[in-house]
């Protein structure tokens, strides 16, 4: 790039210079900004800077200055504060449907929107070797298909899997396509799930999305449901572990050291009553499935169900089939 043609980019340089190298630790002088865009092949004066960072102040950049011994200018405000990137990276770092490769990369682009001596205190926050990840590349992209679809209101088709003892693929229906309408994503357990019409069974059904393969938006018109027949946060409440079942009208009696646990599950508008001193009842609608009898199991010795008395029988069924199953004499 010639001189003349770099200087014409000054004050965009200069705008690089702030955000990216300067913060209320980190400010730079007038002399030292001078010396920065000399690397870069850009002549500047004093003056000119001044009226650069004026209109740059003019533009929505909150510069501010500080006197000591000199003047230091820096970026007092931004976007995002470092606490919020903090959580942000974090929560990338953490999250169990976004592979290694993906999480460094956009934990990298969070430390852009801060300065170069606050994203060095972001790495240190957070850790994402050894957490257990998804291989599946392609999720980002499954992702953003499936939104496209939403907002289209079409069809999709697509391949569907599950794992093998070997950790390979196993196609379900032999590899042939999956036809849904798809209505929303729901995160669920550290996983991303399509909640959809699926046209094979006629009804509603859910996907883990990171296991599916080969998505194509197509041009047929989703299915649409009656208006206010479906409500998609209604259905992911009564899932456990996003799994399917029968759904009951169910009642349990916790012991009340369990009042967090019922309200982390079930949400502060939870429909509980006061049973005794030592308990407390909770009912709910949700689907019977191996892990809502899972997640009673967990509370044994602090959990009665009172109804209905077919989850009973088969939490009856499921703790003889483990007695059995872990007995000396039993074997696989």
């Amino acid at each position: 790039m010639q001189k003349t043609e770099k200087q014409k980019m000054k004050l965009l340089y200069l705008m690089k210079l702030l955000v990216e190298q300067t913060d209320e630790d980190h400010p730079l002088t007038i002399a030292q900004i001078i010396d920065e865009l000399a690397k870069n092949g850009i002549h500047a004066e004093r003056k000119s800077i001044y009226a650069d960072i004026n209109a740059l102040r003019e533009y929505g950049l909150d510069i501010t200055s500080r006197k000591s011994k000199t003047t230091g200018y820096f970026i007092a405000s931004r976007t995002f504060e470092l606490p919020e990137l903090k959580l942000l990276a974090d929560a990338v770092a953490s999250s169990k449907f976004i592979t290694e490769k993906k999480s460094k990369q956009l934990i990298q682009k969070i430390e852009s929107l801060t300065s170069c001596y606050e994203a060095k205190q972001l790495q240190r926050q957070v850790y994402v070797t050894g957490r257990v990840k998804n291989a599946n590349e392609k999720i980002y992209y499954n992702v953003d298909s499936i939104h496209q679809a939403i907002a289209q209101k079409k069809q999709i088709s697509f391949r569907y899997f599950e794992y093998t003892v070997d950790k390979e693929k196993e196609y379900r229906h032999g590899g042939d396509l999956y036809y849904a309408s798809p209505y929303a994503l729901s995160w669920d357990n550290q996983n991303y799930y399509l909640i959809a019409y699926y046209e094979r069974y006629q009804k509603i059904s859910h996907f883990r999305v990171d296991k599916m393969e080969n998505i194509e938006l197509l041009d047929t018109p989703a299915c649409e449901l009656p208006e206010g027949e479906f409500d998609v946060v209604e259905y992911s409440r009564k899932l456990f572990g996003m799994y399917g079942g029968e759904e009951e009208l169910i009642r349990l009696q916790f012991d009340n050291s369990l009042i967090g646990v019922v309200l982390d599950r079930f949400g502060m508008d939870a429909d509980i009553q006061k049973a005794d001193e030592h308990s407390f009842i909770v009912t709910f609608h949700a689907f019977v499935s191996p892990t809502l009898l899972g997640w009673i199991f967990e509370f044994t010795g602090k959990v009665k169900v009172l109804e209905p008395e077919s989850l009973k029988q088969k939490l009856r069924m499921k703790a003889m089939e483990c007695l059995k199953m872990n007995s000396d004499d039993r074997t696989l």
